[in-house]
């Protein structure tokens, strides 16, 4: 008698993105893992009494969704914020951030998040008086879509001790007025982390802000809040299908908090969470990156990776470019490490045996990355360390075969590229110039350079959804004519959000495909997504997750 099931799923067009067994139609779970996978029939004898099934209306099921780029803590915080994507224009900011005022009497500092840069018009940079005009006795913050620069009212600058500005660290910056205070504008997580803390959301942030940990430690009550925030992005995740996350921040805190989580039996997604490692740090300190990689190394939690940022964003001119900005020709941008000093980091983070991922948006940024990841590979040997670039907005062409090369994960994000899913051309266009707008989130071209691309949402940054990555990686048109189109097939695009997601991860063998023995990881979607038009693919949406075997999410 074949082994009874927990859980089948039938009646469905499985894409297994497994070569050798490319399609079924159902689905047999047992323990949390896959025990077949086949015809109807087949899969039907391992139906016992207590067998719960699941029809999929002969709707997609496909591997679960693994966002390999993300930020957790600080998305599930931000759920609550006021979110600005798509108002432009002064009047439809000021009814947004008035409406939103109106209804939080009790909060004392007001964000929002997803404010283009040209939110007020193409040629208007957004100032402290404008926000003034439309609150001028609360503190208000509202952050870039890419969370690289906010803007602050007067009350808050004032409340932050930002008005008169302060001395910062390279690539940090609070723009400043004629008049010799603060205009507004504040570039880069330095610059504007007075204004989280006095927002109350120091501790999320703490992964992303410092790498290190609350001081004081959290109360009972503080805990049980930071909790319930994580939960919430947990559920989240779970209702788009996404399976693993691959976190982009961290500390002890938040593995601490997931751990609680796991404890109690609600962890509804596998989670990786890095050790960051900004540049005021010293090398002896990856020996905390060291202790989290030992401590958490389960397939629900684990860590083993070490986040760096080696540059900025485009649209502030804080990414690292080699030669200068189209339209600031006296300016490459201000690394945060020297070349030397990321050399010295990525060996050493290679000698632990530990993984690397860098955040490198300009193509001075991705060059001096693959620098260090050469350095590491010639002084410690060559490993399958599967060291990682964050992003690569503009690339060169000398440094594209050098991925392959080294074995280097090119990891890039679908929603980002201006133009895709409503983010406007400008600034960023004219920031990169037409003459590097052919090598500008150059998926294809990487990846018919034989380099490993795995895809993801950045979350928040970007919406989270995985169905409108793939969409507009599908969609992705040149911005000129005679550019190199970098678009991918349905088939590449689930790829980088499967396959590419769990060789990233180093867990190929148990995730990213479904096939027998491997993690019961999957989602039922409501349509066929393989016979779905290109430019409708939003419309299919998860109505069933499933992880380690667990329904963690059911529309």
């Amino acid at each position: 008698m074949p082994p009874s099931a927990d859980l089948i799923v039938e009646n469905a067009s499985i894409l297994t993105m497994d070569p050798d067994t490319p399609r079924a139609e159902a689905i047999a779970i047992k323990g949390g893992e896959i025990i077949a996978i086949a015809d109807r029939a087949t899969v039907l004898e391992h139906k016992g009494p207590g067998t719960r099934v699941i029809d999929a209306g002969r709707g997609s099921v496909v591997p679960g969704f693994i966002e390999a780029h993300m930020h957790l803590f600080a998305g599930a915080a931000e759920l609550d914020h006021l979110q600005l994507m798509g108002v432009h224009g002064f009047d439809a900011l000021c009814d947004a951030v008035r409406n939103y005022a109106a209804k939080r009497p009790d909060l004392y500092v007001l964000q929002a998040q997803g404010a283009d840069y040209t939110i007020l018009s193409a040629t208007e940079r957004v100032s402290r008086h404008h926000l003034d005009r439309i609150l001028p006795d609360r503190p208000f913050v509202m952050t870039a879509p890419d969370h690289h620069t906010m803007w602050a009212n007067t009350k808050a600058l004032e409340l932050a001790g930002l008005l008169r500005g302060k001395r910062l660290g390279p690539g940090n910056e609070i723009v400043m007025g004629d008049d010799g205070l603060a205009g507004g504008e504040l570039r880069e997580g330095e610059a504007f982390g007075p204004l989280i803390a006095l927002a109350g959301e120091e501790r999320v942030l703490l992964g992303l802000a410092t790498g290190g940990e609350p001081d004081p430690k959290p109360t009972p009550a503080e805990q049980a809040s930071d909790r319930a925030i994580m939960r919430r992005g947990l559920e989240w995740c779970a209702r788009h299908g996404i399976t693993s996350i691959q976190n982009m921040d961290g500390n002890l805190h938040q593995l601490e908090l997931l751990s609680e989580i796991e404890a109690e039996g609600d962890l509804l997604c596998r989670v990786q969470v890095p050790f960051h490692y900004k540049n005021f740090m010293t090398l002896d300190m990856l020996d905390k990156a060291s202790v989290m990689a030992e401590r958490y190394a389960g397939e629900w939690l684990s860590s083993g990776m070490v986040k760096v940022f080696y540059d900025g964003v485009l649209d502030s001119w804080t990414a690292v470019m080699v030669e200068p900005y189209a339209d600031r020709p006296d300016w490459l941008g201000e690394p945060l490490f020297t070349p030397q000093q990321f050399i010295d980091l990525a060996v050493a983070v290679d000698r632990r045996g530990l993984q690397m991922a860098v955040h490198s948006i300009g193509d001075g940024a991705v060059r001096a990355v693959l620098d260090g990841y050469e350095a590491a590979q010639k002084q410690n040997g060559r490993r399958d360390s599967r060291h990682r670039v964050e992003h690569i907005e503009v690339v060169t062409a000398a440094d594209i075969p050098r991925f392959a090369k080294l074995g280097v994960i090119a990891s890039m994000q679908p929603p980002h590229p201006p133009g895709s899913m409503g983010l406007p051309l400008e600034p960023t266009v004219s920031r990169i110039g037409p003459a590097r707008w052919p090598l500008s989130y150059a998926w294809r071209t990487l990846k018919n350079a034989g380099a490993r691309v795995v895809f993801a949402s950045d979350w928040p940054v970007s919406p989270i959804d995985p169905i409108l990555g793939i969409q507009a990686a599908v969609l992705r048109k040149p911005w000129a004519e005679g550019d190199p189109d970098q678009s991918f097939s349905l088939h590449e695009s689930l790829g980088g959000y499967t396959v590419e997601g769990a060789y990233a991860e180093f867990m190929e063998y148990r995730k990213g495909r479904l096939k027998p023995g491997f993690m019961a990881d999957l989602v039922v979607l409501s349509g066929d997504i393989e016979t779905t038009a290109p430019e409708a693919l939003h419309t299919v949406r998860p109505v069933t997750t499933i992880c380690g075997g667990k329904i963690t999410y059911q529309a």
